[in-house]
């Protein structure tokens, strides 16, 4: 499936941005842009049931050659925020990017915590914004209002798809290109066993400390020093 894309910026390399369940491009709206103040050529995609994106079947293989179908071949970096990380954790290998980062992707480690099931975000179809400011309270009004949007588009079927395989083991074996897992402090999905799994198994981890799931949003300026040497 070919995806919708918004671009930014007019360099030379080129960096790919990958948004988590419910959001669609518009969640880069200040990424996007200071990476394309940094010469990237930049373009963020709406997964499929989200955004602009086409409706369709749903399953991880599919997000993830969806990637494979829209994208560049070899781009410089390539950054996927939870199902974004998911996604691209499955496409990395026919990507080829030069570097990838995961930030606080949706993957599971059954052995270390319960995972936790993408149905529960089924409640935000009808979330209000004083609902979405008590999830996240750290959020400027424009991403607030952007959320409502996007939650607006999303087909919540997608994390009805998500729900019946989220106990399975999705973490990478290994790191198939340099790659950055960053995760969030104030995050649900990671412990420190996962931290410690995940350098054994050759990935770099990054905590933002204070950061809720969603970092670039929570704290703009913690998840871009937290890229430092990476973008």
């Amino acid at each position: 499936m070919q995806l919708h894309t918004h671009e930014w910026g007019t360099g030379e390399r080129t960096a790919v941005l990958v948004h988590g369940l419910m959001s669609d491009h518009r969640t880069w709206h200040r990424v996007a842009p200071a990476l394309a103040d940094r010469g990237y050529r930049v373009l963020a995609v709406d997964l499929r049931g989200h955004g602009r994106s086409p409706r369709g079947d749903y399953s991880t293989e599919l997000f993830a050659e969806d990637l494979v179908e829209t994208l560049p071949a070899a781009p410089e970096v390539v950054i996927g925020h939870s199902l974004g990380g998911l996604a691209l954790s499955l496409a990395v290998e026919r990507l080829q990017p030069r570097r990838a980062v995961y930030s606080d992707p949706a993957w599971s480690f059954p052995r270390f915590q319960e995972p936790v099931d993408p149905a529960l975000f089924l409640a935000f179809k009808r979330a209000d914004r004083a609902m979405l400011r008590t999830f996240n309270p750290r959020w400027n009004d424009t991403d607030l209002d952007l959320e409502l949007a996007t939650v607006a588009q999303w087909d919540t079927a997608t994390a009805l798809a998500l729900s019946a395989v989220h106990r399975e083991d999705h973490v990478p074996e290994k790191a198939v290109v340099p790659s950055l897992v960053q995760f969030a402090g104030e995050g649900f999905l990671f412990s420190e066993q996962a931290a410690d799994e995940l350098t054994g198994r050759g990935f770099e981890v990054r905590t933002v400390p204070g950061a809720g799931h969603t970092i670039h949003r929570d704290d703009f300026d913690g998840f871009m020093a937290g890229l430092e040497g990476w973008v």
